[in-house]
């Protein structure tokens, strides 16, 4: 199986016993506490589970901006988007103490995880500035992931985490949540040895669905892992839990049994595009995935960045940055010609009338109307479970 990124094996920071669990819960009584924002929380998410391997923590400023201007850490390791504990909060502690983080997302003053405190830094507003910049390639506002990030703070706090628990995303999504490490278990058990992942944080539509056949079938893969995003998205974006119903449906339907994996993971979406495009392929490689389909405006939102934008950052990297592949992905979009989804790339003979294309605007009126999407965009049974959804609202 291909190798995590940067490392021999994963290197999760959750506690690795209820033993130890308790004792950290025990010492954190006598702790400061610093609730930490949700794009935090997430960080500690994936600290946790092992997709940020091989990162210990947060990062300080000379890895941040390293990362933002060179996409590596200043010891050299590639790695595309800075991973922070940032705030805005007056702090009552210092550096080299141990702080007890509360999760924002549960209620309950519940700790998520321990830092022990190595800076407390200052970012300047043209830092912020450069990294907002050079991560999302724009610091309009506009942009969610934008204003998501100007909206944490200026104060760095970096250093080691033991992650005590995977915040809601255990209990509000069981059945799907899964570590990088269950997902690496799972791959092996199944004798996997060529696996292509497929990111989502929509539901998944007659293109996307025929996508991940095609590429299956182009790399001669053992399986499929569909990984889609559990965490925070920006108003309008379907739920997880709906998501989760339509791509299970989906897949109990339409592909063959034991082929495709469904998991999610607990990250807020950063909308950053090519550099989150890169992030999403470090996570697929430490998932034990060879490929990972990257398509039209992965990652992107509005038109901050071009269609193929993504892929081609790709071909801008030092070959040795990843180990995982790229299978790339053209416009798919269902053929009235060949009554099928195709790639627009491969039907040269086809012109705009030949196809059936819905904008994502489109789809989502359609839908709050209770109005029928085509069988040519989407599946009758998935489409619905989307109605139910928007009728329900």
């Amino acid at each position: 199986m291909i190798k995590p990124h940067g490392s021999v094996e994963l290197m999760p920071k959750i506690v690795s016993t209820e033993e130890e669990k308790i004792a950290l819960l025990d010492a954190a009584r006598s702790m400061k506490k610093m609730k930490v924002n949700s794009a935090a929380a997430a960080n500690l998410v994936m600290l946790g589970a092992g997709y940020f391997t091989p990162l210990h923590g947060f990062m300080d400023k000379k890895d941040v901006i390293s990362v933002a201007n060179k996409m590596q850490l200043d010891n050299g390791l590639f790695w595309p988007t800075p991973v922070v504990n940032l705030t805005n909060q007056e702090l009552d502690f210092e550096e080299g103490e141990s702080v007890a983080l509360i999760d924002p997302n549960v209620e309950g003053q519940q700790i998520i995880a321990i830092q022990k405190i190595s800076k407390i830094e200052k970012l300047s507003a043209s830092e912020i500035d450069n990294i907002v910049d050079k991560v999302y390639g724009t610091k309009d506002q506009s942009h969610p992931g934008v204003k998501t990030f100007y909206e944490q703070g200026d104060l760095l706090i970096s250093g080691s985490v033991n992650v005590i628990n995977y915040s809601y995303f255990e209990k509000d999504f069981g059945e799907t949540f899964r570590t990088a490490m269950q997902i690496r278990s799972s791959i092996e058990a199944k004798g996997w040895k060529n696996v292509v992942a497929f990111q989502t944080r929509n539901p998944m539509h007659r293109a996307h669905e025929e996508l991940c056949r095609m590429a299956g079938e182009r790399v001669n893969a053992d399986g499929i892992l569909i990984h889609m995003l559990l965490g925070k998205l920006k108003p309008g974006d379907i739920p997880a839990d709906v998501r989760d119903t339509a791509i299970r449906t989906m897949v109990d339907h339409y592909f063959p049994k034991d082929y495709v994996m469904i998991t999610g993971y607990g990250f807020d979406m950063l909308y950053a595009g090519p550099r989150e495009a890169l992030l999403h392929a470090v996570f697929r490689q430490n998932c034990g995935c060879s490929y990972l389909i990257v398509g039209r405006d992965h990652a992107g939102v509005g038109d901050f960045y071009g269609a193929f934008d993504a892929q081609i950052i790709f071909d801008n990297i030092p070959e040795d940055s990843l180990e995982i592949k790229i299978f790339k992905a053209d416009h798919t979009a269902y053929s009235k010609k060949l009554n099928k989804v195709v790639m627009m790339r491969d039907v040269e003979d086809h012109t705009k009338d030949d196809f059936v294309i819905l904008s994502g605007t489109k789809v989502r009126e359609m839908l709050s109307k209770g109005e029928s999407l085509p069988k040519e965009f989407a599946r009758p049974e998935v489409a619905e479970v989307l109605m139910k959804h928007y009728m329900e609202e």
